[in-house]
Protein backbone atom coordinates (compact mmCIF):
# COMPACT_ATOMS: atom_id res chain seq x y z
CA UNK A 1 0.00 0.00 0.00
CA UNK A 2 1.35 3.74 -1.05
CA UNK A 3 0.10 6.35 1.60
CA UNK A 4 0.84 10.08 1.43
CA UNK A 5 0.31 12.34 4.46
CA UNK A 6 -0.62 15.44 3.29
CA UNK A 7 1.17 17.62 6.37
CA UNK A 8 4.29 17.05 8.17
CA UNK A 9 2.73 19.06 12.18
CA UNK A 10 2.99 16.81 15.07
CA UNK A 11 -0.12 14.89 13.96
CA UNK A 12 1.19 14.01 10.01
CA UNK A 13 4.82 12.78 11.46
CA UNK A 14 3.05 10.76 13.80
CA UNK A 15 0.79 9.16 11.51
CA UNK A 16 4.17 8.47 9.06
CA UNK A 17 6.20 6.93 11.75
CA UNK A 18 2.98 4.51 12.60
CA UNK A 19 2.15 3.77 9.10
CA UNK A 20 6.37 2.69 8.36
CA UNK A 21 5.47 0.82 11.79
CA UNK A 22 2.98 -0.91 9.85
CA UNK A 23 4.49 -1.55 6.84
CA UNK A 24 3.45 0.49 4.55
CA UNK A 25 4.74 2.41 2.23
CA UNK A 26 4.68 6.34 3.37
CA UNK A 27 5.20 9.62 1.74
CA UNK A 28 4.89 13.41 3.71
CA UNK A 29 4.38 16.08 1.81
CA UNK A 30 4.95 18.97 3.74
CA UNK A 31 4.21 22.84 1.82
CA UNK A 32 6.98 24.64 3.91
CA UNK A 33 10.45 24.41 4.42
CA UNK A 34 9.91 23.10 7.96
CA UNK A 35 8.30 20.25 10.19
CA UNK A 36 6.14 20.89 13.30
CA UNK A 37 3.27 22.43 11.80
CA UNK A 38 1.69 25.07 14.32
CA UNK A 39 4.08 23.86 16.86
CA UNK A 40 8.05 24.42 15.61
CA UNK A 41 10.96 26.40 15.90
CA UNK A 42 11.39 29.50 14.93
CA UNK A 43 14.75 31.27 14.43
CA UNK A 44 14.66 35.29 15.64
CA UNK A 45 17.47 37.46 16.93
CA UNK A 46 17.92 39.33 19.95
CA UNK A 47 17.49 42.73 20.75
CA UNK A 48 21.59 42.54 20.94
CA UNK A 49 21.99 41.22 17.52
CA UNK A 50 22.34 37.74 18.44
CA UNK A 51 20.59 34.60 16.84
CA UNK A 52 18.22 33.08 18.90
CA UNK A 53 16.17 29.90 18.20
CA UNK A 54 12.65 30.44 19.54
CA UNK A 55 9.24 27.91 18.78
CA UNK A 56 5.50 29.41 17.10
CA UNK A 57 4.77 29.40 20.64
CA UNK A 58 5.24 28.02 24.22
CA UNK A 59 4.15 24.74 24.45
CA UNK A 60 4.58 22.10 27.54
CA UNK A 61 3.23 18.43 27.80
CA UNK A 62 2.43 16.00 31.15
CA UNK A 63 3.04 13.21 32.44
CA UNK A 64 -0.06 11.48 31.21
CA UNK A 65 0.46 12.25 27.72
CA UNK A 66 1.13 8.71 27.07
CA UNK A 67 1.07 8.59 23.02
CA UNK A 68 3.37 11.62 22.99
CA UNK A 69 6.06 10.71 24.90
CA UNK A 70 5.91 6.68 23.93
CA UNK A 71 6.27 8.09 20.08
CA UNK A 72 9.28 10.34 21.01
CA UNK A 73 11.07 7.56 22.10
CA UNK A 74 10.53 4.83 19.42
CA UNK A 75 12.24 7.58 17.11
CA UNK A 76 14.94 7.77 19.34
CA UNK A 77 14.48 10.83 21.75
CA UNK A 78 16.04 10.50 25.02
CA UNK A 79 13.17 12.24 27.21
CA UNK A 80 15.37 13.07 30.45
CA UNK A 81 17.48 15.02 28.16
CA UNK A 82 15.25 16.76 25.75
CA UNK A 83 12.57 17.57 28.63
CA UNK A 84 12.52 19.33 32.19
CA UNK A 85 9.87 17.40 34.80
CA UNK A 86 8.35 19.57 36.95
CA UNK A 87 6.43 18.46 39.82
CA UNK A 88 2.89 19.59 39.40
CA UNK A 89 2.82 23.19 40.55
CA UNK A 90 1.72 26.36 39.05
CA UNK A 91 3.78 28.91 41.88
CA UNK A 92 3.32 32.83 41.44
CA UNK A 93 6.28 34.85 41.81
CA UNK A 94 5.42 36.37 45.46
CA UNK A 95 5.22 32.87 46.47
CA UNK A 96 1.67 31.59 46.69
CA UNK A 97 -0.43 29.03 44.55
CA UNK A 98 -0.06 25.41 44.44
CA UNK A 99 3.35 23.77 44.81
CA UNK A 100 4.20 19.61 45.14
CA UNK A 101 6.66 19.18 47.97
CA UNK A 102 9.67 17.16 46.29
CA UNK A 103 9.12 13.84 48.48
CA UNK A 104 5.25 13.61 47.22
CA UNK A 105 6.43 12.92 43.79
CA UNK A 106 7.37 9.36 45.09
CA UNK A 107 3.61 8.70 45.53
CA UNK A 108 1.04 6.88 43.35
CA UNK A 109 -1.58 9.15 41.86
CA UNK A 110 -3.81 10.48 43.48
CA UNK A 111 -1.80 10.94 46.76
CA UNK A 112 0.67 13.50 44.88
CA UNK A 113 -1.93 15.62 43.35
CA UNK A 114 -3.58 15.29 47.06
CA UNK A 115 -0.67 16.12 48.78
CA UNK A 116 0.08 19.13 46.07
CA UNK A 117 -3.33 20.83 47.14
CA UNK A 118 -3.07 20.11 51.07
CA UNK A 119 0.19 22.18 50.80
CA UNK A 120 -1.02 25.13 48.36
CA UNK A 121 0.55 27.89 49.50
CA UNK A 122 -1.94 30.85 50.28
CA UNK A 123 -4.65 28.74 50.39
CA UNK A 124 -6.99 28.24 53.48
CA UNK A 125 -7.84 24.67 54.99
CA UNK A 126 -11.10 25.30 53.46
CA UNK A 127 -10.23 26.24 50.63
CA UNK A 128 -7.98 23.09 50.33
CA UNK A 129 -10.53 20.74 51.14
CA UNK A 130 -13.22 21.90 48.79
CA UNK A 131 -10.65 21.09 45.58
CA UNK A 132 -9.81 17.82 47.48
CA UNK A 133 -14.33 17.29 47.77
CA UNK A 134 -14.32 18.33 44.03
CA UNK A 135 -11.42 16.09 42.88
CA UNK A 136 -13.16 12.93 44.75
CA UNK A 137 -16.35 13.85 43.25
CA UNK A 138 -14.94 13.97 40.32
CA UNK A 139 -13.55 10.49 40.12
CA UNK A 140 -16.73 9.20 41.63
CA UNK A 141 -19.01 10.31 39.21
CA UNK A 142 -15.95 8.63 36.51
CA UNK A 143 -15.14 11.96 35.59
CA UNK A 144 -17.95 12.33 33.08
CA UNK A 145 -20.80 15.39 32.98
CA UNK A 146 -23.69 16.38 30.90
CA UNK A 147 -21.92 17.80 27.17
CA UNK A 148 -23.52 21.29 27.75
CA UNK A 149 -21.80 21.81 31.19
CA UNK A 150 -18.96 24.63 31.47
CA UNK A 151 -16.03 24.25 33.69
CA UNK A 152 -17.39 27.12 35.47
CA UNK A 153 -20.85 25.46 35.76
CA UNK A 154 -18.66 22.24 36.87
CA UNK A 155 -16.48 24.57 39.58
CA UNK A 156 -19.18 26.67 41.23
CA UNK A 157 -19.15 24.93 44.22
CA UNK A 158 -15.59 25.99 44.68
CA UNK A 159 -14.04 29.24 46.51
CA UNK A 160 -12.79 32.12 44.23
CA UNK A 161 -9.28 31.91 45.18
CA UNK A 162 -9.36 28.41 43.95
CA UNK A 163 -10.66 29.34 40.37
CA UNK A 164 -8.53 32.14 40.07
CA UNK A 165 -5.38 30.61 40.94
CA UNK A 166 -5.27 26.92 39.80
CA UNK A 167 -8.65 26.44 37.63
CA UNK A 168 -8.71 29.43 35.65
CA UNK A 169 -4.73 28.51 34.82
CA UNK A 170 -5.17 25.38 34.05
CA UNK A 171 -8.61 25.82 32.14
CA UNK A 172 -6.92 28.19 29.69
CA UNK A 173 -3.25 26.62 29.27
CA UNK A 174 -5.67 23.10 28.49
CA UNK A 175 -8.74 24.37 26.48
CA UNK A 176 -7.42 28.13 25.97
CA UNK A 177 -10.63 29.29 27.10
CA UNK A 178 -11.84 30.86 30.25
CA UNK A 179 -14.10 28.70 32.50
CA UNK A 180 -16.88 30.39 32.37
CA UNK A 181 -16.60 29.02 28.07
CA UNK A 182 -15.03 25.87 28.10
CA UNK A 183 -16.35 22.63 28.18
CA UNK A 184 -16.51 20.80 31.45
CA UNK A 185 -15.91 17.50 29.64
CA UNK A 186 -13.38 17.76 27.96
CA UNK A 187 -11.57 19.79 31.03
CA UNK A 188 -12.48 16.58 33.11
CA UNK A 189 -11.16 13.92 30.88
CA UNK A 190 -7.70 16.15 31.22
CA UNK A 191 -8.42 16.02 34.59
CA UNK A 192 -8.41 12.69 34.71
CA UNK A 193 -5.67 11.65 33.18
CA UNK A 194 -3.49 13.99 34.67
CA UNK A 195 -4.74 13.42 38.27
CA UNK A 196 -5.80 10.01 38.20
CA UNK A 197 -3.57 8.72 35.66
CA UNK A 198 -0.35 6.32 35.13
CA UNK A 199 3.13 6.86 35.45
CA UNK A 200 4.92 7.57 32.07
CA UNK A 201 8.22 5.92 32.89
CA UNK A 202 9.98 7.73 35.81
CA UNK A 203 6.86 10.58 35.64
CA UNK A 204 3.24 11.05 37.77
CA UNK A 205 0.55 11.91 35.29
CA UNK A 206 0.94 15.55 36.95
CA UNK A 207 4.39 15.94 36.01
CA UNK A 208 5.21 19.12 33.49
CA UNK A 209 7.44 18.51 31.08
CA UNK A 210 8.84 21.78 29.73
CA UNK A 211 10.77 21.22 26.62
CA UNK A 212 14.47 21.55 26.52
CA UNK A 213 14.42 21.58 22.75
CA UNK A 214 12.93 23.95 20.15
CA UNK A 215 9.65 22.20 19.25
CA UNK A 216 10.84 20.63 15.94
CA UNK A 217 13.70 18.97 17.31
CA UNK A 218 11.31 17.77 20.17
CA UNK A 219 9.72 15.31 17.81
CA UNK A 220 9.03 16.12 13.97
CA UNK A 221 12.43 16.34 12.85
CA UNK A 222 13.60 12.96 14.91
CA UNK A 223 10.78 11.39 13.36
CA UNK A 224 11.75 12.31 10.23
CA UNK A 225 15.41 10.86 11.04
CA UNK A 226 13.68 7.78 12.17
CA UNK A 227 12.07 7.46 8.95
CA UNK A 228 15.06 7.81 6.71
CA UNK A 229 17.38 5.68 9.20
CA UNK A 230 15.06 2.69 9.48
CA UNK A 231 12.95 2.48 6.52
CA UNK A 232 14.83 4.48 3.91
CA UNK A 233 13.10 2.26 1.34
CA UNK A 234 9.84 2.71 2.11
CA UNK A 235 9.53 6.47 3.42
CA UNK A 236 9.83 10.01 2.28
CA UNK A 237 9.75 13.13 3.66
CA UNK A 238 9.17 16.01 1.52
CA UNK A 239 9.34 19.25 2.16
CA UNK A 240 8.44 22.25 0.01
CA UNK A 241 6.26 20.08 -1.46
CA UNK A 242 2.67 21.86 -1.68
CA UNK A 243 -0.57 20.00 -2.64
CA UNK A 244 -2.86 21.66 -4.60
CA UNK A 245 -5.51 19.60 -6.34
CA UNK A 246 -7.16 16.10 -4.28
CA UNK A 247 -8.26 13.92 -7.06
CA UNK A 248 -10.34 10.46 -6.24
CA UNK A 249 -9.36 7.50 -8.36
CA UNK A 250 -11.05 3.94 -8.31
CA UNK A 251 -8.60 2.60 -5.78
CA UNK A 252 -7.27 5.72 -4.28
CA UNK A 253 -6.30 9.61 -4.69
CA UNK A 254 -4.52 11.61 -6.82
CA UNK A 255 -2.26 14.13 -5.42
CA UNK A 256 -1.26 17.23 -7.89
CA UNK A 257 1.03 20.10 -6.72
CA UNK A 258 4.30 21.76 -6.89
CA UNK A 259 8.02 20.96 -5.17
CA UNK A 260 10.52 23.36 -6.28
CA UNK A 261 8.84 24.65 -8.67
CA UNK A 262 8.10 21.19 -10.54
CA UNK A 263 5.03 20.03 -10.79
CA UNK A 264 3.92 16.78 -9.61
CA UNK A 265 0.67 14.23 -9.73
CA UNK A 266 1.14 11.57 -7.44
CA UNK A 267 -0.91 8.25 -7.06
CA UNK A 268 -1.51 6.91 -3.85
CA UNK A 269 -3.73 3.86 -2.76
CA UNK A 270 -4.86 5.96 0.62
CA UNK A 271 -4.41 9.66 1.88
CA UNK A 272 -4.52 10.97 5.92
CA UNK A 273 -4.83 14.69 5.52
CA UNK A 274 -3.08 16.25 8.20
CA UNK A 275 -3.25 19.67 7.95
CA UNK A 276 -4.64 22.22 9.74
CA UNK A 277 -8.24 22.60 9.87
CA UNK A 278 -8.77 25.84 7.14
CA UNK A 279 -6.55 24.27 4.27
CA UNK A 280 -8.43 21.09 4.87
CA UNK A 281 -11.83 22.38 4.38
CA UNK A 282 -10.87 23.89 1.14
CA UNK A 283 -9.12 20.58 -0.47
CA UNK A 284 -12.43 19.45 0.80
CA UNK A 285 -14.27 21.46 -1.22
CA UNK A 286 -12.29 21.39 -4.22
CA UNK A 287 -12.28 17.98 -4.50
CA UNK A 288 -16.32 17.50 -4.55
CA UNK A 289 -16.51 19.10 -7.63
CA UNK A 290 -14.33 16.02 -9.61
CA UNK A 291 -15.95 13.33 -6.89
CA UNK A 292 -18.82 11.00 -7.33
CA UNK A 293 -21.71 11.35 -6.09
CA UNK A 294 -21.40 9.22 -3.15
CA UNK A 295 -17.65 10.40 -2.61
CA UNK A 296 -19.05 14.10 -2.75
CA UNK A 297 -21.52 13.58 -0.32
CA UNK A 298 -19.00 12.67 1.89
CA UNK A 299 -16.73 15.07 1.89
CA UNK A 300 -19.44 18.07 1.67
CA UNK A 301 -20.64 16.69 4.76
CA UNK A 302 -16.67 16.96 6.38
CA UNK A 303 -15.75 19.90 5.12
CA UNK A 304 -19.37 21.41 6.27
CA UNK A 305 -18.15 20.37 10.06
CA UNK A 306 -14.92 21.37 10.18
CA UNK A 307 -16.00 24.78 8.78
CA UNK A 308 -18.30 25.18 11.33
CA UNK A 309 -15.46 25.60 14.61
CA UNK A 310 -14.35 28.66 16.07
CA UNK A 311 -10.98 29.00 16.63
CA UNK A 312 -9.23 30.95 19.55
CA UNK A 313 -5.77 33.32 19.32
CA UNK A 314 -2.70 32.37 21.28
CA UNK A 315 -0.46 34.89 21.46
CA UNK A 316 3.55 34.63 22.80
CA UNK A 317 5.49 37.80 23.88
CA UNK A 318 9.31 36.65 23.93
CA UNK A 319 11.29 39.32 25.56
CA UNK A 320 15.05 39.60 26.78
CA UNK A 321 17.60 41.81 28.90
CA UNK A 322 20.85 40.81 30.16
CA UNK A 323 21.38 38.71 33.07
CA UNK A 324 17.54 37.69 33.66
CA UNK A 325 16.28 34.47 35.57
CA UNK A 326 13.17 33.32 37.11
CA UNK A 327 12.87 31.94 40.44
CA UNK A 328 11.15 28.78 38.79
CA UNK A 329 11.65 27.78 34.81
CA UNK A 330 7.50 28.86 34.92
CA UNK A 331 5.69 31.06 36.83
CA UNK A 332 1.90 31.49 37.06
CA UNK A 333 0.98 34.99 36.33
CA UNK A 334 -2.09 36.98 37.66
CA UNK A 335 -3.90 37.57 34.70
CA UNK A 336 -6.12 40.71 34.42
CA UNK A 337 -7.17 43.60 32.58
CA UNK A 338 -4.16 45.42 31.38
CA UNK A 339 -1.83 41.75 32.43
CA UNK A 340 -3.24 39.92 30.15
CA UNK A 341 0.06 36.74 29.92
CA UNK A 342 -1.06 33.81 32.38
CA UNK A 343 2.45 32.33 32.41
CA UNK A 344 5.93 33.13 32.02
CA UNK A 345 8.64 30.45 30.87
CA UNK A 346 12.56 31.22 31.41
CA UNK A 347 14.18 29.90 28.10
CA UNK A 348 17.28 30.17 29.83
CA UNK A 349 16.90 27.83 32.17
CA UNK A 350 14.94 24.96 30.01
CA UNK A 351 17.52 25.43 27.23
CA UNK A 352 20.73 25.89 29.53
CA UNK A 353 23.14 24.10 27.12
CA UNK A 354 22.59 27.16 24.46
CA UNK A 355 24.29 30.38 25.74
CA UNK A 356 21.66 32.68 22.84
CA UNK A 357 18.99 31.84 25.24
CA UNK A 358 19.88 33.72 28.47
CA UNK A 359 17.83 36.19 29.43
CA UNK A 360 15.38 34.64 26.91
CA UNK A 361 11.28 35.14 28.37
CA UNK A 362 8.19 33.51 26.83
CA UNK A 363 5.43 35.57 28.09
CA UNK A 364 2.13 33.40 26.78
CA UNK A 365 -1.46 35.10 26.53
CA UNK A 366 -4.07 31.94 26.13
CA UNK A 367 -7.16 32.80 24.47
CA UNK A 368 -6.08 36.25 23.89
CA UNK A 369 -7.43 39.31 22.32
CA UNK A 370 -6.10 42.58 21.05
CA UNK A 371 -3.72 44.17 18.89
CA UNK A 372 -0.02 42.83 18.71
CA UNK A 373 1.66 46.04 20.14
CA UNK A 374 -0.63 47.02 22.86
CA UNK A 375 -0.15 43.15 24.23
CA UNK A 376 3.43 43.61 24.09
CA UNK A 377 3.56 47.27 26.05
CA UNK A 378 0.65 45.30 28.33
CA UNK A 379 2.95 42.37 28.72
CA UNK A 380 6.11 44.41 29.63
CA UNK A 381 3.95 46.09 32.03
CA UNK A 382 3.43 42.91 33.69
CA UNK A 383 6.72 41.87 33.74
CA UNK A 384 7.84 45.50 35.74
CA UNK A 385 4.46 44.62 37.93
CA UNK A 386 4.60 41.31 39.02
CA UNK A 387 8.15 40.12 38.37
CA UNK A 388 10.13 43.23 38.88
CA UNK A 389 11.92 43.17 35.55
CA UNK A 390 12.07 46.79 34.26
CA UNK A 391 14.33 46.40 31.45
CA UNK A 392 13.24 43.77 29.59
CA UNK A 393 12.77 44.70 25.75
CA UNK A 394 10.72 42.14 22.94
CA UNK A 395 12.52 40.05 20.75
CA UNK A 396 9.29 39.01 18.75
CA UNK A 397 5.90 38.68 19.53
CA UNK A 398 3.60 35.64 17.36
CA UNK A 399 0.37 36.11 17.05
CA UNK A 400 -1.53 32.69 16.24
CA UNK A 401 -5.30 33.76 15.44
CA UNK A 402 -6.10 30.16 14.76
CA UNK A 403 -4.21 28.40 17.50
CA UNK A 404 -6.85 25.98 18.63
CA UNK A 405 -10.48 25.42 17.86
CA UNK A 406 -12.64 26.84 20.64
CA UNK A 407 -13.43 23.34 22.98
CA UNK A 408 -17.08 24.81 24.14
CA UNK A 409 -19.82 22.23 25.61
CA UNK A 410 -21.11 19.97 23.25
CA UNK A 411 -18.87 21.01 20.26
CA UNK A 412 -19.20 18.55 17.32
CA UNK A 413 -15.88 17.91 15.67
CA UNK A 414 -15.21 16.50 12.32
CA UNK A 415 -14.41 12.81 12.26
CA UNK A 416 -11.42 10.76 11.23
CA UNK A 417 -12.82 9.12 8.05
CA UNK A 418 -13.64 11.91 5.59
CA UNK A 419 -13.85 9.40 2.59
CA UNK A 420 -13.06 5.95 1.62
CA UNK A 421 -9.38 5.36 1.65
CA UNK A 422 -8.92 9.11 2.95
CA UNK A 423 -8.71 9.99 6.60
CA UNK A 424 -8.20 13.84 8.61
CA UNK A 425 -5.81 13.92 11.11
CA UNK A 426 -5.12 17.09 13.47
CA UNK A 427 -5.54 18.46 16.77
CA UNK A 428 -9.59 19.83 15.70
CA UNK A 429 -10.70 16.17 14.58
CA UNK A 430 -12.65 14.03 16.97
CA UNK A 431 -10.92 12.28 19.89
CA UNK A 432 -11.08 13.09 23.64
CA UNK A 433 -8.48 15.45 23.61
CA UNK A 434 -8.25 19.33 23.53
CA UNK A 435 -6.07 21.19 21.25
CA UNK A 436 -2.90 19.59 22.83
CA UNK A 437 0.45 17.60 21.16
CA UNK A 438 -1.30 14.78 22.81
CA UNK A 439 -3.99 15.32 20.72
CA UNK A 440 -2.87 15.64 17.57
CA UNK A 441 -0.17 12.54 18.26
CA UNK A 442 -3.27 10.53 18.99
CA UNK A 443 -5.00 12.06 16.00
CA UNK A 444 -2.41 10.80 13.17
CA UNK A 445 -1.97 7.27 15.59
CA UNK A 446 -6.14 6.96 14.85
CA UNK A 447 -5.82 7.57 11.72
CA UNK A 448 -3.16 4.95 10.60
CA UNK A 449 -5.43 2.05 13.11
CA UNK A 450 -8.43 3.17 10.86
CA UNK A 451 -6.37 2.72 7.62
Amino acid sequence: MRLAVVGGGWAGMAAAVAAADAGIDVTVLEATRQLGGRARAMPSTRPDGVAVQLDNGQHILIGAYSHCLALMQRVGLDLPQVLTALPLALPYPDGQGLQMPGWATRLPAPLDALVAIATARGWTWGERLALVRASLTWQRSGFVCAPSLTVSGLCSSLPQRVMDELVEPLCVSALNLPASQASAAVFLRVMRDALFGSRSGPWSASSLLLPRADLSALFPDAAARWLATTHPQASRVLTGARVTTLLPMPNGWCLAGQRDGEAFDWAFDAVIWATGAAPATRAMQEACNHAPEATAVALRAWAHMAAALDFTAITTVYAWAPGVRLTQPMLALRSRIGAPAQFVFDRGQLNSADPSTQGALAFVISASEGERETLEQSVLQQARDQLGLHHLQVIQTVVEKRATFACTPGLQRPEVAIAPRLWAAGDYVAGPYPATLEGAVRSGLDAVTRL
